[in-house]
């Protein structure tokens, strides 16, 4: 009787061990060991760069009389001025959706979703990643916002700390990390895709119409959105670049060392890249 008994009791284990041997490959490799520590660490970052934002002096009223457009880079002076509350709440509007659509339009995919835990680490470090690039360099640099050249804008937003973080802009940023992430992880999961084109032009499209809007709301210059246009998108490009398994990529990295001819010692990195 056990022995008959046996393979029933295996049988409903056999979709299991069809479906773990069917599970599609990750192009991606990540330890939690490794990440975890990563991530905590830029939002450790991210958590200092808005700590040092937060101690950042405004401008007080002779400061403010005494900004002049024609101190503005010639690039840049055509927003100063620039005020608008309607444009400020269209770019949030975009903005925060954005960061929930972009990781949750990847979930249908189902080579994706088979990873999924995976695919929101890599996320939530890119993310990390952008916020700390973001907040460090608005905590360090005083550059004030273009709306301060003109006469609109309530008084706390003129005075206030929050007026002097135009560089660089964070929205736009954050905006363009998450859709570039996006259509990274679709270009990855699928190499022979025809929609990989519209994917690619949809995540360029919508962090540029964030920076349109700041740019409009009087939030940021030009030159504000396009550094954080590029800071997010090479972010979300270069975060899960950086993860991917060396069969995807055919490249290895490995140290090296010995001794030359000469007896001499040496050592570094090799490289190997398959053709």
């Amino acid at each position: 009787m056990k022995k008959r008994f046996t393979p029933l009791l295996l049988l409903p284990l056999l979709p299991l061990a069809d479906a773990q041997a069917q599970r599609p490959r990750s192009p991606y490799r990540t330890q939690f060991s490794v990440d975890a520590p990563v991530t905590a660490g830029l939002g450790a970052l991210s958590g200092l760069g808005l700590l040092l934002i937060s101690k950042k002096n405004g401008l007080d009223l002779a400061g403010l009389a005494a900004l002049n457009k024609q101190d503005v880079p010639k690039f840049d002076r055509f927003s100063a001025g620039n005020y608008s509350s309607r444009a400020q709440t269209a770019s949030d509007f975009i903005v925060y959706p954005t960061l929930l659509l972009a990781p949750g339009l990847l979930a249908l995919d189902s080579d994706v979703r088979n990873r999924y835990g995976q695919v929101l680490g890599l996320y939530l470090q890119t993310m990390a990643a952008s916020n700390a690039a973001f907040t460090l360099t608005a905590g360090n640099v005083y550059r004030y916002r273009p709306y301060l050249y003109g006469p609109e804008g309530d008084s706390e937003k003129r005075t206030g700390n929050i007026a002097t973080n135009s560089f660089f802009a964070g929205h736009t940023a954050n905006t363009a990390a998450a859709t570039f992430f996006a259509a990274k992880v679709y270009h990855d999961f699928n190499p022979g895709s025809a929609a990989r084109p519209f994917v690619w032009g949809a995540a360029a499209l919508v962090p540029a119409a964030t920076g349109y809007f700041r740019l409009k709301a009087g939030k940021h210059f030009l030159s504000d959105n396009i550094v954080g246009y590029t800071v997010g998108a090479a972010v979300g490009i270069l975060v899960p670049q950086l993860h991917k398994t060396t069969s995807r990529t055919g490249l290895a990295v490995f140290p090296v060392q010995g001794l030359n001819v000469n007896g001499h010692a040496y050592s570094g990195l090799g490289f190997i890249k398959q053709l």
